[in-house]
């Protein structure tokens, strides 16, 4: 019986991947449009990546060149103004995870794991009015991996009272290397490659 609820974010409570992918070529704007699109394709195959894990990316494997922690963090600060501009406005969350969220955080314990900056990802469901159904909110720089380890030791929650719900295989990696049980949502790739449960419609979805 599953009491506790880890949530991916971008892709399962918030249509954001396209405003993503908009976020990165605005901030690589000035690089050949070959890379940037090489960078996209790396940032849609590892949505539960950081972005700072993507911009390092970026300079070191696609421009094969050194960039500062410094460096990095200027890249993903510009980022985040651009996020915090478009990713607040309601139209993007994605009703069916949402209303199910609504409808049943006061029967299990809900948290947001996500790649998403942490101080951004806390501001964007501030402003959605979303933050009072989780009883935390995380996101990067921590890996995934390490805030689910996290969580359950802080919290002291059993492994087979616990899940991830997610769109990415960085999440059903994130989920195993904890031994909880993996979700999958809104993701034809993990569909069709029949990873983790998958769930069509939260509607007619129970644990």
């Amino acid at each position: 019986m599953i009491k506790t609820v880890f949530w991916d974010f971008d892709g399962v409570i918030l249509d954001s991947m396209k405003v993503r992918d908009w976020g990165f070529k605005e901030i690589f704007n000035d690089y050949e449009r070959p890379l940037v699109d090489k960078l996209l394709d790396y940032h849609k195959e590892n949505g539960g990546l950081s972005r700072y894990v993507k911009i390092r990316y970026f300079f070191e494997v696609l421009l094969g060149t050194s960039i500062t922690e410094a460096g990095v963090l200027e890249y993903a600060q510009k980022f985040s103004f651009l996020m915090k501009q478009e990713l607040t406005n309601p139209k993007n969350l994605i009703l069916d995870s949402v209303t199910f969220i609504k409808e049943n955080y006061d029967k299990f314990n809900f948290h947001i794991v996500s790649g998403s900056d942490q101080e951004e990802l806390r501001f964007i469901c501030n402003v959605l009015k979303i933050k009072k159904y989780f009883k935390s909110i995380h996101g990067s720089p921590t890996p995934k991996n390490q805030l689910v380890k996290d969580l359950l030791n802080k919290y002291n929650y059993s492994t087979d009272e616990t899940c991830l719900i997610g769109d990415s295989v960085n999440d059903f990696e994130a989920a195993k290397s904890s031994n909880i049980s993996f979700y999958s949502f809104n993701s034809k790739f993990l569909k069709e490659k029949k990873i983790g449960h998958y769930i069509n419609n939260f509607s007619q979805f129970n644990f």
